[in-house]
């Protein structure tokens, strides 16, 4: 069962008389926790109005396909950008058409071509329009281009006959939504995922950390527990919730952060080291907080243990992903970190002023011995779930590669 937690689901609502279901829809959605934004037709505005739908959203109900008020007026782009999945409910039969055929001059049909996020139709017709031959071959056609097709019900119709083309419930839907986001990639498998900052503590009241708001490590774990995953998120100090269907175990120092690592270590399948821990920490910590009486004070530094380095040594070693956080010379500094500690896969991201810690976007470039692969910038929640099927098919690849050795004469 997948999550809506924190998901942004795009719906398209057209022309039929289950439209008026499609606002307890939205709220449904935004009970499950997803944020909804609402696409109409323009024949959908003849059976539920667009103020209703924007009071139950939160949001302006978009309309027109080339709007002035979007960024140089592609409004279709950026919803096809916004979003992490789209239903369309209710789907009439000539919306299903039209998305067989590739059609693109309206906002609904352009922003479905657009998308890179999964899409659903929840068809919605008279029960002789959906047996009709067309519309069977038309949804033979879009489910070829990997379109999911929830329902529809049978039952009783607005037109008074019996048979399939009711719209399924707004509360089957949403479940069903929920299930776009489980891939199954990586079932059967541990999943072990730091996140957050460290913090070293001075004396009892001061310490060194980082700017890291584990926003970046709490969306992997989130984006491998609906890859199937059972995950261990070991976090640093963040303010986040505990993510949903995931084991948290907060800790507060590197060395805390180690030694709890690998208290798991043996269990994992995957490690993925997120966490921005700190390189160094004070010597000694002070018992009592440090007055301020001197103009100047010296700190001495030890180095903390490297953890990522210690995963990849144990023997068996789960697959082993780092990132690092540079503010220059990326994939140098990150083929650097690969061969130095000898792990199977960096997910190097820039730093600065505007981007990577607490920002809620940012890129990444995969840096493998064999190449890179670059992850452009999208909220942290997608670049999440984009790294976890990379991630999902390097480990396959990996250990097919063993299996294929073992068997060997």
């Amino acid at each position: 069962m997948g999550s809506l937690i924190n998901k942004r689901v795009l719906l398209g609502v057209t022309g039929g008389i289950a439209a008026y279901k499609s606002a307890d829809l939205v709220r449904r959605l935004r009970d499950a926790g997803a944020e909804v934004r609402v696409i109409m037709t323009r024949s959908a505005t003849e059976f539920i109005t667009p103020l209703t739908l924007q009071a139950v959203s939160g949001h302006p109900v978009h309309q027109q396909l080339l709007d002035t008020g979007a960024e140089a007026g592609m409004g279709h782009i950026e919803l096809a950008r916004w979003a992490d999945a789209m239903l369309v409910a209710p789907a009439s039969a000539n919306f299903l058409a039209r998305l067989a055929q590739g059609r693109a001059d309206d906002l609904l049909s352009a922003v479905c071509l657009a998308t890179e996020a999964p899409v659903a139709v929840a068809p919605a017709m008279n029960q002789q329009m959906w047996n009709n031959a067309a519309t069977q071959s038309n949804l033979a056609a879009i489910r070829k281009n990997a379109v999911r097709i929830f329902g529809p019900a049978e039952g009783s119709q607005a037109c008074g006959e019996v048979g399939p083309g009711r719209m399924l419930e707004p509360v089957e839907l949403v479940t069903l939504a929920a299930q776009l986001f489980a891939t199954g990639e990586l079932d059967g498998l541990t999943v072990l995922v730091t996140a957050g900052p460290t913090w070293e503590a001075i004396d009892p009241v001061r310490g060194l950390t980082n700017r890291s708001s584990g926003k970046m490590g709490y969306a992997v774990a989130e984006a491998a527990a609906e890859s199937g995953a059972r995950v261990i998120l070991v976090s640093g100090p963040t303010s986040l919730p505990d993510p949903d269907r995931v084991r948290t175990v907060r800790v507060e120092s590197a060395q805390e952060m180690h030694d709890t690592v690998h208290q798991h270590a043996a269990e994992a399948d995957i490690f993925i080291g997120v966490a921005a821990v700190a390189d160094y920490r004070p010597a000694r910590t002070a018992e009592r907080k440090i007055k301020k009486t001197e103009t100047t004070i010296t700190l001495e530094l030890e180095r903390t243990p490297d953890i990522l380095a210690s995963v990849a040594a144990r023997r068996p070693a789960p697959f082993t992903v780092g990132f690092a956080a540079e503010t220059d010379n990326l994939e140098q500094h990150a083929r650097a970190k690969l061969e130095s500690k000898k792990i199977d896969l960096i997910a190097a991201n820039r730093v600065g002023a505007d981007i990577g810690f607490a920002a809620d976007e940012n890129s990444l470039l995969l840096v493998e011995r064999e190449g890179t692969t670059e992850l452009p910038t999208q909220p942290k929640t997608k670049l999440a779930r984009a790294l976890i099927h990379h991630i999902a098919a390097r480990y396959r690849a990996k250990n097919d590669t063993k299996v294929h050795r073992l068997r060997r004469p």
